[in-house]
């Protein structure tokens, strides 16, 4: 597979003046439920609107979707509202029921994405169609499985094509209910430029109230649309209720949001400026992460030396670091000055942290 302008045509074709928005419900739950949402979305930035019909759920006896019957309430979706419909396939049987009630774009959950026996059957149902079909990041951190997803979807004949970053799990306890991993789809960008990329704010933060800071994150980053899960009762939703936003909520951010739509000289420099900008603070802010980490670290080893009466400082052990890390340093073009006043900060840095425990 290789990068064509030809891949972004169905988003170039909508003609929008602002990020391309799929919202609704994370999983239709009855007719009125669905309707009502659609309705209060009408005649907003809301292009597509998105809703669960089958649930992939974690355990089983949890809510798991009402089935085909929900297509039906999306085709009335589209017959009152004008939007355009869209919800989760994850088997061949799925495509083919969307495909049958006409909906307007497909999407791969990252379930379904970690699997290429999953994708292959997908792909084999979806072949030739000229639905839209938008491929979710796998559930962990692997670009090669994503794009592997993507190509065997483009081989089956699908021209139309988008990614969703929708983040990715990790044993770790962070802030987010997915880590967004924001290096990984920068790469993404990097090497499939014209491919729409999507970012879902509602799975990796997992909460309303981190959605806006995410959302503005990706269009920092030059993201083409977002999805955003809308139900007009969110905290009553029947799954994944503290991650959605009202409708009202949802307008609101898209008038908070900055956008930049300039396409002059002057701002296309301003745009690659501040895309890059946003890169670095995502580096940095990554960095930060991992010397939390770090320091966690070091008082472990503090708690453990206070304990064995066992002096902090090792001389033997820090210089085998320094040394270890110039020549790591030097092959990502770092110099040894940096390198050295770096580690002796954060060395230092360790030192407080262990002596601070020791005089506890």
């Amino acid at each position: 597979m290789e990068n064509n302008k030809e891949m972004r045509k169905w988003l170039d074709d909508l003609n929008l003046d602002h990020p391309l928005v799929i919202a609704g419900p994370c999983s239709a739950e009855t007719e009125e439920q669905v309707l009502k949402i659609a309705h209060e979305l009408k005649d907003t930035d809301v292009t597509y609107f998105r809703a669960g019909i089958w649930k992939p759920r974690t355990r089983p006896g949890m809510f798991e979707g009402v089935g085909a019957l929900g297509l039906k309430w999306l085709q009335k979706v589209k017959a009152e509202t004008g939007m355009k419909i869209c919800t989760e396939v994850a088997n061949a049987a799925h495509v083919k029921l969307a495909l049958e009630h006409d909906v307007d774009l497909l999407w791969i959950g990252a379930r379904s994405t970690v699997s290429p026996f999953i994708m292959q059957e997908i792909a084999d149902a979806l072949e030739g169609t000229d639905k839209p079909v938008l491929i979710k990041n796998p559930v962990n951190p692997d670009l090669a499985l994503w794009l592997g997803g993507i190509e065997r979807i483009y081989a089956s004949g699908v021209k139309n094509i988008g990614a969703i970053h929708r983040g990715f799990s990790t044993y770790e306890k962070t802030k987010y209910r997915n880590n967004p991993e924001w290096q990984l789809a920068i790469e993404f960008q990097n090497k499939f430029p014209d491919i729409p990329l999507i970012n879902d704010p509602s799975h990796i933060t997992g909460k309303r109230d981190m959605i806006f800071d995410v959302s503005q994150s990706a269009l920092d980053l030059n993201f083409d649309g977002l999805m955003i899960e809308t139900h007009y009762d969110p905290e009553n939703a029947w799954s994944d209720a503290a991650q959605q936003v009202t409708p009202s909520t949802l307008v609101q951010i898209m008038r908070d949001l900055k956008i930049r739509k300039e396409t002059n000289a002057e701002a296309d420099y301003n745009n690659a400026l501040e895309n890059l900008r946003a890169q670095i603070d995502v580096v940095d802010n990554q960095i930060i992460e991992l010397l939390g980490k770090r320091m966690k670290a070091a008082d472990g080893i503090g708690q453990l030396k206070k304990d064995k009466n066992v002096a902090v400082l090792q001389s033997k052990r820090w210089n085998e670091i320094l040394g270890k890390m110039v020549m790591e340093g030097q092959q990502f073009g770092l110099s040894e000055e940096f390198i050295l006043k770096m580690f002796k900060a954060i060395h230092q840095e360790s030192i407080n942290h262990q002596e601070k425990i020791l005089q506890s």
